[in-house]
């Protein structure tokens, strides 16, 4: 059930550590070691900003207990989109180094170490926001909050962007990305659907079936779940990774589709342009 916890944690630091790795490559390539000091504190003032977002959060969560469902129901939303967007952003990044590396020397030329540390803040703290986000979402969803599978996550993407950086191991990222953004979609998905559960439960969001289908198992005589029960052993963990519903509404069921099928547009439109 920590499987999505430890693959977005991954997947957010595997690419924070890869930014950080291309830009002070580049620094030390160029000549510019001077310029690391501000590489460094921007990637500290946005992890500092991520953990400002994270007690924002439960703050802000605090503050709504009230209107639960609407609250979540948004979260979720914004955890999916955020979640899209940046999977999008790394797919259709095909030269990132030298997309990289090309701000860098642009900031570079213009004389200070602000644009440098701008532009290392910016590129850490919008996967911090989304680690967070997505974090939050799976806490609602879910029920539970377990950080520890996140921090696994962490710790594997620092040693293997190690490992890749020193040369020890060769990885196709193209290969790599396109393999985990398939997992985020599914993720995202269902992050979406759960999100349209909690807006309908709002009142925010209209429901014309309640169930389109109901498949939902008796829990068993011992008190515990079925295997494909939401909360079994099988069923929580499909819930998690795709959005699995024993019993979803019409505008659930029209909200996963709908958006896997726009992801997929999106996906062969950026193939069409040779992005991917």
């Amino acid at each position: 059930m920590a499987i999505a916890e430890f693959l977005v944690s991954f997947r957010e630091v595997f690419e924070i550590c890869l930014v950080m790795g291309i830009m002070l490559a580049h620094l030390e390539k160029t000549r510019n070691g001077r310029m690391k000091k501000a590489v460094y504190a921007g990637t500290a003032a946005a992890l500092l900003a991520s953990v400002a977002a994270a007690a924002s959060f439960e703050f802000l969560a605090g503050g709504f207990e009230k209107n639960e469902p609407f609250f979540e129901g948004i979260l979720l939303i914004s955890a999916c989109l955020m979640v899209t967007w940046l999977n999008l952003w790394v797919l259709s990044s095909r030269e990132m180094k030298k997309e990289i590396r090309s701000k860098i020397s642009e900031r570079i030329s213009q004389g200070h170490k602000f644009g440098v540390a701008a532009f290392s803040f910016l590129a850490v703290f919008r996967e911090g926001v989304e680690l967070v986000l997505f974090l939050g979402g799976r806490a609602i969803s879910s029920g539970t909050t377990d950080f520890g599978p996140a921090l696994a996550g962490a710790l594997v993407a620092a040693a293997l962007s190690y490992a890749l950086f020193r040369q020890a191991i060769r990885l196709d990222l193209q290969k790599f990305f396109k393999a985990t953004s398939i997992l985020l979609v599914l993720l995202a998905a269902g992050l979406l659907s759960q999100g349209v559960h909690e807006l309908q439960e709002a009142g925010v969001l209209p429901t014309s079936v309640e169930h389109i289908y109901d498949f939902t198992p008796q829990q068993n005589a011992d008190g515990s779940y079925p295997l494909l029960h939401e909360k079994g052993l099988a069923g929580s963990v499909l819930r998690i990774m795709v959005g699995y519903s024993t019993a979803p509404s019409l505008e659930q069921a029209i909200a996963y589709i709908g958006y896997l099928a726009a992801v997929c547009l999106a996906y062969a439109r950026m193939r069409a342009r040779g992005s991917l």
